[in-house]
């Protein structure tokens, strides 16, 4: 972790929070049933991507060749260091814009700080986050804050993208081989640190790397190759974006559990018995369209359904030329691992085998 370039402050910013990034959002089953009936009206032709059927983010098209793209995301503190706090909220609400097969073009910070914040943490939270935009190829054009005791962070975004270009939730096909770009376990890590279990706090560091990086590279290598099924997997889990990915292409996702890769310490944590609020949430969310293999071990289950914080993008691509298009991403300096398939089912479901 780079160093901040101010001295980190004498309270630590998860201490002002019962929980942080992803596992902070409200659980997807609770968010399904607010949602219902939202975006049954006949939406206007333009709007490619809206509620009915949900996506990553919101598409607007304005001419044949373009389309607009807009999103935002934002969580109470996830680590103490003020940048690098600024770092991750960031990179986690651009990958909408990536996980749409986007650009990204501007961003607007959303900040709720507590008044006896330190201007100095404030500037540095800021500082991280224009950092990413930057690097993610926009500008931090603006933003809000409000008084908050609890504080949070995050960015409204705005991107660009071909309208035949988008990545879609809906873009699975039976055959498909999935791919995923980033390991899976900051979850049960943030969690099980708070806790001060050895294998979290010996795994953290990797973990806060992972959540910075962008999936900038991921999703322009996909966009290339003519990839049309993705999404980003954050606070539901890989199970629970699968079982989205499964719902919006009717289709039915096989997670190879021992497949899935994670963050050294991740599992140890989970055979301890952590688990997040969120975890909970997910696993009620998938509860009726999850079939767990016998033989699972109850520490990868945990894993499927941990929520993650700036996760990677989770890729449904043919078959024959699966190979080549991971070993494209893996050229670009993304890892990418093959973690399952689409299999034709008579109702979406998911399977962890």
């Amino acid at each position: 972790m780079p160093p901040s370039d101010v001295e980190t402050p004498p309270v630590r910013l998860t201490d002002l929070t019962d929980c942080g990034g992803c596992a902070a959002k409200l659980g997807a089953d609770l968010l399904a049933e607010a949602l219902a009936g939202l975006g049954a009206e006949t939406p206007p032709a333009d709007l490619l991507v809206g509620l009915d059927p949900p996506d990553d983010a919101a598409v607007y098209q304005v001419s044949p060749d373009l389309a607009i793209v807009g999103t935002l995301d934002f969580f109470p503190p996830i680590v103490d260091d003020p940048t690098t706090f600024g770092e991750i909220a960031a990179a986690n609400a651009l990958s909408d814009v990536f996980a749409m097969g986007g650009r990204v073009l501007f961003a607007l910070s959303i900040a709720a700080f507590p008044e006896e914040l330190p201007r100095e943490t404030m500037a540095a939270i800021f500082a991280g986050a224009s950092s990413k935009v930057a690097e993610a190829g926009g500008v931090l054009a603006g933003g809000h804050t409000i008084r908050d005791p609890e504080q949070k962070y995050g960015l409204a975004v705005t991107g660009a993208v071909h309208p035949d270009r988008l990545l879609r939730k809906g873009g699975g096909r039976p055959g498909h081989v999935l791919l995923l770009t980033k390991r899976l376990g900051t979850g049960l890590l943030v969690s099980g640190r708070r806790q001060g279990l050895a294998p979290a706090v010996r795994g953290f560091d990797a973990a806060v790397e992972q959540m910075r990086e962008l999936n900038r590279t991921a999703s322009e290598v996909l966009v290339r190759e003519g990839i049309s099924g993705a999404t980003d997997v954050t606070g539901f889990g890989i199970v629970g974006h699968g079982l989205e990915m499964a719902r919006a292409s009717r289709t039915g996702f096989i997670f190879e559990a021992a497949s899935l890769p994670f963050i050294d310490g991740a599992l140890e944590v989970a055979a301890a018995g952590v688990e997040t609020g969120g975890a909970g949430h997910n696993r009620r969310f998938v509860r009726e369209a999850l079939t767990i293999a016998r033989g699972v071990p109850d520490e990868l289950v945990a894993l499927a359904v941990d929520p993650q914080t700036s996760g990677g993008l989770l890729a449904a691509v043919p078959a024959d030329p699966a190979d080549g298009v991971a070993a494209i991403v893996r050229a670009s300096g993304v890892e990418c691992w093959a973690v399952g398939r689409v299999e034709a089912a008579d109702e979406p479901a998911v399977v962890l085998e």
